[in-house]
């Protein structure tokens, strides 16, 4: 066991929320649980009716803080409610029973880009060191999408983004790929870069509301994706994909998830008349193993225009319950070179269907001829993406931080 005991875990999602964050950083919290160390989640909470609340998560400590709403408002009062949440935050925090708590290390996860006057807070009064885990760059890869230009809105992100970067000590990014983004950050003095994979806990055996056999899919291969349907995704190839295969009776896909662009899509594929695919609404995280059971590959797509590279969380829990990845993602991403050198599904850095096509049927006949696909699937999750490495990497660079 290291120095390290106590841990303060700041973010701005977690169960019941149901996105990929709420699920890595449940995974995260129980597994420091599970090794040993008093771990602690500091989260913001609109709900409240009192300044704050303790629960006990499985162990657990929760304590959440009232701090105004951000998800779900519009974008200048998310903005604005997002810059004020930590302030709020720490407010709560000094009326609780944690005011005058000491920390070994403080921990928090970006997006959100402004928890650090929160961090800054606790760092200095408890004489600890911080870990920044970042899952995207941004306001980086708005401007990529073209969702921002290079204007105010994007000075005022960067200058944010920029002032949490300075006050980590470490910084886990999510793939190689990642690390020209903080080259001169790293040079200075007590700052350490790293790449700290993205994560995830054992599945559950908890039964799924979605039962295909029963769909008009029955008894079809079954493309599957399950996650958030936004702008960053760019998943409008994938129905145009869908419309390439329908002269395949033997194929079929199914999304299933929200997101900004959720109903749109739903739309684009009723006008095309889409009778190969189906749309469900979000499902309980630990129905998704038993919802992949019933499928043959995960399906991967992310905008072309991002330049940032990114492993997703659905890419993860495909290969985690053996199921092979057909990926439509940005060049360059360093997801390419581990799907094909890890032989557990096919990729395509063009954004061209008819090559998307071609790949998905290629894909489909390997797994049929390759049965070796699976248990690639799962080795390699268990290999680079496991919770136990996760922390231990963690608590590892924060370990050495304090000697």
């Amino acid at each position: 066991m290291s120095k390290l005991k106590r841990v303060a875990l700041i973010a701005d999602t977690f169960p019941p929320f149901r996105t990929s964050g709420a699920v890595q950083l449940r995974d995260l919290a129980l597994e420091f649980l599970e090794q040993g160390y008093e771990l602690t989640v500091l989260l913001p909470s609109s709900e409240l009716n009192q300044v704050w609340r303790m629960e006990d998560f499985k162990g657990v400590n929760i304590l959440r803080l009232r701090a105004p709403r951000a998800k779900g408002a519009g974008y200048l009062k998310r903005t604005l409610a997002e810059f004020m949440m930590p302030f709020s935050m720490k407010y709560a925090l000094k009326k609780s029973p944690l005011k005058n708590a000491v920390w070994d290390a403080v921990i928090w996860y970006a997006p959100s880009i402004f928890h650090t006057p929160l961090v800054k807070y606790l760092k200095n009064k408890s004489g600890c060191k911080g870990y920044l885990i970042i899952r995207d760059i941004f306001p980086n890869w708005a401007v990529d999408l073209g969702l921002m230009n290079k204007g105010l809105a994007y000075a005022f992100f960067s200058l944010v983004a920029n002032y949490q970067y300075q006050n980590a000590d470490i910084i886990g990014v999510q793939s190689s790929g990642n690390l020209k983004y903080f080259k001169s950050w790293e040079k200075k003095i007590g700052k350490n870069l790293e790449v700290l994979e993205n994560w995830l806990g054992q599945p559950s055996e908890l039964p799924c509301s979605i039962n295909l056999s029963q769909s008009l899919l029955s008894g079809r291969e079954i493309f599957v994706y399950a996650g958030n349907m936004g702008v960053a995704q760019g998943l409008e190839i994938l129905l145009e994909l869908a419309e390439h295969l329908q002269r395949r009776k033997d194929i079929g896909f199914v999304f299933v998830g929200r997101g900004s662009e959720c109903h749109r899509l739903q739309e684009i594929a009723a006008n095309k008349r889409l009778n190969n695919t189906l749309f469900y609404d979000e499902i309980e995280p630990d129905e998704i193993p038993k919802l992949y059971e019933q499928c043959s590959v995960g399906l991967v797509c992310l905008h072309p225009k991002h330049k940032s590279c990114n492993i997703p969380g659905k890419f993860l829990t495909y290969i985690q319950n053996g199921l092979p990845v057909l990926a439509n993602i940005n060049p360059d991403n360093d997801l390419a070179n581990l799907i094909l050198k890890e032989k557990v599904g096919q990729v395509c850095e063009t954004n061209q269907v008819a090559e998307l096509e071609r790949l998905a049927e290629d894909l489909l006949d390997q797994i049929h001829k390759d049965k070796g696909m699976p248990k690639r699937c799962l080795d390699l999750f268990e290999c680079k993406f496991s919770v136990t490495n996760a922390v231990k990497k963690i608590v590892h660079s924060l370990s050495k931080s304090m000697v």
